[in-house]
């Protein structure tokens, strides 16, 4: 057999391994897509009708407050209920918010403050979905996979950041809000028939999952969990850092970049990033990542630091695009990486809970950044590096001086914080060692997987 016919095989047989998990993530993209595209034109619509940042800025708070608020309280029931059927549920409920924009709409009557109601609404249901799908992974995926199925997860959300804005403005002027909106419900509906055509394997709850408690035990158990595992604990801080890099990063690209170019061409710039963040997850599911994850982990977050140090050096945006792109790359090998040790960790009949907190730490992460680092931006560091500003003739000898400079610096001090941050964490014997001090519990669900398998074809379509 030539080397190219093993390969072909060795494909099919990790295709094979992952179909159950390849027709969820099929529906899931293609829902993905129809809701980002209805958010991108929902965002335009705030913008255009109202002109303010700030209406528009409420928008993601809106879809985000909930996440944070509602996942203690969401974990605890995904554990027990089918997840499967958790996901249908959500992503039905999550719809009737939009259905509803829709009509309003439809009629003339639609305000902004239907849309930030509908938006929390919709969020709700996704604190359910999110840790659903989550935890679900490790039930429908052999552990050799759980690194490319991570790996698939982040080129999802890389494919929809790069098609959404584009299929979102081309439906605009075509079909406009509310056909935006009919092609998000049937985008819904088709992930829902995928997962009405599967059936995950059934996992024995274990004692903990089932023991009687109070609510607040029930609601507080994934950080009673977290800290009784300091390395896992340390683990989704540290991935939470990277979410606070992103969020800050976000909030600085948009004035850096139009420093440099027109509004035009900023798109561009921001389908680039889009890009990187497919490009990781795509090289994550086709390399399937290291033997020991948390290596990748620190490996990429100490890139991540000199990446984001080299984008601020100099005034240039062709140093700044590329020094941003390669930070995006890196990002889907951390999500993927810490994802699949948590994975390998963390009990399945517990991972709903665990998941659901480690999720509203990440998200509250994400517009920290923005609150921070965009004041610190425009009150402090670009004053600092104006012409006249207190720091023009020292470090702004160095770097330059002007509009965008004072982003640069800040954008260098996060790098070098960065770095710090990583060796700390490299120090830190708990996370270092995680992967080596708490037990894996992949295969004890492989075994429960193939058990169903053989007794009921865990991947058979329904009849």
């Amino acid at each position: 057999m030539s080397d190219i016919q093993i390969m072909e095989k060795t494909r099919l047989t990790v295709l094979r391994e992952m179909r159950l998990f390849i027709i969820v993530w099929v529906g899931q993209l293609i829902a993905l897509i129809g809701s980002s595209t209805t958010a991108f034109a929902l965002d335009i619509w705030v913008y255009n009708r109202t002109g303010s940042v700030t209406q528009f800025a409420l928008v993601s708070l809106f879809n985000t407050l909930p996440l944070i608020l509602i996942s203690p309280i969401a974990g605890p029931l995904v554990d027990k209920w089918d997840r499967r059927k958790t996901m249908i549920f959500a992503d039905v409920l999550a719809c009737l918010g939009t259905i509803a924009i829709g009509v309003l709409f439809v009629i003339g009557r639609l305000e902004v403050w239907h849309i930030y109601l509908a938006n929390t609404f919709t969020a709700v249901f996704m604190a359910f979905h999110t840790p659903a799908y989550t935890a679900s992974t490790v039930l429908i995926v052999p552990k050799q996979h759980l690194n490319r199925a991570n790996g698939l997860m982040s080129l999802m959300f890389g494919i929809s950041l790069i098609v959404a804005p584009t299929l979102g403005g081309v439906l605009l002027s075509i079909v406009h809000l509310q056909g935006i909106i009919l092609f998000h419900v049937s985008a819904i509906f088709i992930a829902v028939v995928s997962l009405m055509l599967v059936r995950f394997p059934e996992v024995s709850t274990s004692a903990v999952a089932t023991a009687k408690s109070s609510f607040m035990s029930e609601a507080t158990y994934g950080f009673t969990y977290l800290i009784a595992r300091p390395g896992l604990l340390g683990l989704v801080l540290f991935s939470a850092s990277s979410f606070y890099l992103v969020g800050g990063i976000n909030v600085i690209t948009i004035p850096l970049v139009l420093n440099f170019v027109s509004v035009s061409f900023l798109g561009t710039i921001l389908s680039l990033f889009g890009i990187a963040i497919l490009a990781g997850g795509l090289l994550v599911s086709i390399w399937g990542g290291l033997e020991r994850n948390i290596y990748a982990i620190y490996g990429c977050m100490l890139l991540s630091g000199v990446f984001i140090f080299v984008a601020g050096l100099q005034a240039s945006l062709v140093i700044f695009t590329v020094g941003i792109f390669l930070f995006f790359l890196t990002q889907p090998i951390v999500s993927s990486s810490t994802q699949a040790v948590m994975q390998n960790k963390v009990e399945p009949s517990v991972q709903g809970r665990v998941f659901a907190i480690k999720g509203a730490i990440e998200a509250a992460a994400f517009p920290l950044g923005y609150i921070t680092i965009g004041p610190l931006a425009e009150k402090v560091f670009e004053p600092l590096m104006a012409t006249n500003g207190s720091l023009a003739g020292s470090i702004g000898q160095i770097i330059g001086v002007g509009s965008g400079r004072g982003m640069g610096l800040l954008l260098m001090i996060m790098g070098v914080l960065t770095i710090l941050e990583t060796s700390i964490a490299y120090l830190y014997p708990r996370l270092r060692f995680v992967e080596d001090e708490l037990p894996n519990v992949s295969n004890a669900v492989a075994m429960a997987a193939d058990t169903a398998s053989s007794q009921n074809d865990a991947v058979s379509l329904i009849s």
